[in-house]
């Protein structure tokens, strides 16, 4: 089942609309568009978001907490308030070494010339 969206024209404060689970990963849709999607992400300590090759560019910026985002086997560590732009087609694994919380933004309009 998809996750309604977050109720649009009022204020949200993004780390306190989710919440960490244990042993977990939580999502919270913001937006969901044929064209991409934002979401808020938390991610409890010693998970992993499993590895993946994205056909879009994938923006994550960290709201909260320190992530450790793996793009093509490079390590980045990522501190609150810094972000990210996972390139379209590259591997990609997220892991928390510690709990965080993360938007994650994918763009998924101007790809339609290019090849996949």
């Amino acid at each position: 089942m998809l996750s309604p969206e977050i109720e649009k024209s009022k204020t949200h404060i993004l780390i306190e609309i989710i919440e960490y689970v244990p042993n977990s990963v939580v999502s919270k849709t913001i937006i969901r568009k044929t064209t991409g999607n934002i979401s808020v992400v938390a991610i409890d300590t010693g998970e992993t978001l499993a590895e993946k090759i994205s056909p879009f560019d994938t923006f994550l910026q960290i709201i909260e907490g320190n992530a450790e985002i793996l793009i093509d086997e490079k390590s980045n560590l990522l501190q609150t308030g810094q972000a990210i732009i996972i390139p379209a087609h590259t591997s990609n694994l997220i892991k928390a070494n510690e709990r965080f919380k993360m938007i994650s933004t994918i763009i998924k309009s101007g790809y339609e010339g290019s090849i996949s």
